[in-house]
């Protein structure tokens, strides 16, 4: 079974300026389109992209519960300061095919952070 993923980004200016942006990414004919509900523990947290025979993984959006007030990093390895994400608005990653993994690290445990396989 074939799943095709089509990702864009829109964004909205209104007010002094108004603009609409809107970005697409290639879609992906092999998409794993997998989304999985995932407690963080405290610290580090690995993620790692699905391997299923014939699908490539080329995007990951994380997204944070709507009440959540506890800090994520996104980090390449462990040994990484970070980079803060936003408490309750969604990241999207764009991915080469040769990513494996990645690591969130959550100030405290994070129930219910959603991550969507693309």
């Amino acid at each position: 079974m074939a799943v095709t993923s089509n990702r864009q980004l829109q964004v909205l200016f209104s007010g002094d300026i108004t603009e609409n942006i809107i970005q697409s990414a290639l879609d992906n004919a092999v998409s794993p389109a997998m989304t999985l509900i995932q407690t963080l523990a405290i610290g580090d947290n690995t993620i790692t992209a699905p391997v299923v025979s014939g699908v490539i993984v080329t995007g990951l959006t994380i997204i944070p519960p709507a009440a959540n007030v506890n800090l994520i990093k996104l980090k390449q390895t462990a040994a990484d300061v970070g980079v803060p994400l936003h408490k309750t608005d969604w990241t999207s990653l764009s991915l080469d095919t040769t990513f494996t993994t990645l690591v969130l690290n959550a100030a405290a445990q994070i129930v219910g952070v959603r991550l969507i396989w693309s």
